[in-house]
């Protein structure tokens, strides 16, 4: 009897070990496949961050932090106000000052700057402002962009003509009444740089009052129509050959601009005359195109052979065409001779509004929380290496410095409207910032890496929270909102 029991167990015993054995066998698949799946993520994770690091070219070498190149002081206090724009500025406050009588002069004048973009309107603008702002009662400058907040420009008017508000729920019909109200009996002065389109310029219009006092305004703009809609257009001549050569020489050679201009649009190297020359050309007495070719000289060898190589490579350049896409193609190419990392700082770049003032230690924590700067060995911190990085983008005139009041310390940037919209297109190609604004589409790419709401409205807001699929993959959720 106990025999035939210890035969039953171990039956039902070996019967067990078959029935485990199968459901191994079984199981052994599901967990192959497993870990198969798992490996593949880990593959998939390890070539998306390589293909982002061949994408963003991000450079692990040693770098080390460069100071801003001394000779851009003295350059860009002669940008502004001694090469080539003396002339134009002169005949300008000619314009706007003189009139046969008394009584002209006591009536309103309104001058539009046109030309397309880095030919120098707001540089010009800004040299008439200056020369002439003693003359009235209260001035102001303001930008406005492809998309306008007016209420914010608004309280920028009201602020810079010395008028506060403390009421920060005012309605764009009350802060019009306001402006209207102030400058009614008072001589003024009123600066409105990048107009883009008509309905803004006579909404803005509106709210400056047409008196005979004697007001002045002047706008800048692209446009031919908002030109001759808003009266007195003063086309924009580019650089001659001579103040382009002054130009140049100045920002690659360090020539000091000095009272007597003799001898500073002859090239010092005789060698490089004739190949300088040619590169102007390309430029077409463009500013922009100007100090941006000359940025990326600097930094090459004062060699015939290695300046007549740029010259090739800037294909058809300014020379004979005024349009915008041949001036993109010489930033372009200045773009892709940067160092892999700089690009990279650029192209975040992209994130800010046109017109907005990036301050600088708040834009260099950014690339750091982005993972766009890496340590050295020679124990410098990030944020040394974040400030050799912004330093450098000045040096190569890629961002526009802007300096500190007190003691004329770098404290911020602003990037050339040019720029930024050569960096939006790249941005877009790389996949590298979506951004979302009045002038842009609201349907996002399958990928959302990096958002950028910009003058962001409720219904932008409310879209992004419908966006879940497309944005699980920014980079820690990096989403900014901005109002330009």
């Amino acid at each position: 009897m106990v025999q035939c029991k210890g035969k039953r167990l171990a039956k039902q015993h070996g019967l067990k070990k078959v029935i485990d054995k199968s459901l191994n066998l079984l199981m052994q698949p599901k967990i192959r496949h497993k870990i198969a799946t798992e490996i593949r993520e880990i593959k998939s994770r390890v070539m998306e961050v390589h293909e982002r690091r061949r994408r963003y070219e991000v450079n692990l070498g040693v770098y080390k932090p460069v100071s801003v190149d001394p000779r851009l002081f003295t350059q860009f206090t002669e940008v502004k106000q001694l090469v080539g724009i003396n002339e134009a500025r002169d005949e300008l406050i000619h314009k706007i000052m003189t009139e046969e009588n008394e009584a002209l002069l006591k009536q309103g004048k309104i001058v539009s700057i046109v030309g397309f973009g880095g030919l120098g309107k707001t540089t010009l603008a800004n040299a008439v402002y200056k020369k002439i702002t003693a003359q009235f009662d209260c001035c102001a400058f303001v930008s406005v962009s492809q998309s306008p907040d007016l209420k914010k420009l608004y309280k920028g008017l009201l602020h810079d003509l010395g008028k506060n508000i403390n009421e920060e729920t005012l309605d764009e019909r009350r802060l019009i009444e306001l402006l209207r109200e102030f400058l009614q009996d008072k001589r003024y002065l009123v600066v409105v740089d990048d107009v883009w389109d008509i309905p803004v310029w006579k909404r803005i219009r509106c709210a400056l009052p047409d008196h005979d006092v004697g007001y002045t305004i002047i706008i800048t703009t692209r446009i031919s129509d908002v030109a001759e809609e808003a009266g007195g257009a003063y086309p924009l001549q580019p650089l001659s050959l001579s103040n382009s050569r002054k130009l140049l020489y100045g920002r690659v050679f360090g020539i000091e601009n000095r009272e007597s201009n003799e001898g500073i649009e002859k090239c010092p190297n005789k060698e490089l005359a004739e190949v300088s020359d040619k590169i102007l050309h390309k430029c077409a007495g463009v500013p922009l195109a100007i100090i941006t070719m000359a940025s990326l000289l600097v930094c090459k060898a004062r060699n015939k052979m290695e300046w007549y190589e740029v010259y090739k490579s800037i294909g058809t350049g300014l020379e004979n065409n005024l349009d915008v896409k041949n001036m993109r193609k010489i930033l372009a190419f200045s773009y892709y001779q940067l160092p892999c990392h700089l690009r990279t700082c650029l192209l975040y770049l992209s994130m800010f509004p046109e017109d907005f003032y990036i301050e600088k230690y708040g834009l260099i924590r950014m690339w750091v929380g982005e993972d766009f700067i890496h340590c050295d060995k020679q124990g410098k911190s990030l944020f040394e290496l974040g400030e050799g990085y912004f330093n450098e983008l000045i040096n190569r005139s890629m961002i526009q410095p802007i300096h500190s009041s007190d003691d004329g310390e770098i404290v911020g940037c602003r990037v050339h409207d040019m720029v930024l919209d050569l960096i939006h297109s790249l941005s877009i190609d790389e996949n590298f910032v979506t951004i979302l604004n009045d002038m842009d589409q609201t349907t996002p790419p399958n990928t959302v890496r990096r958002l950028s709401l910009q003058n962001a409205k409720e219904s932008h807001r409310m879209a992004q929270a419908t966006w879940s699929f497309s944005l699980q993959h920014a980079r820690n959720g990096t989403t900014s909102y901005w109002s330009a």
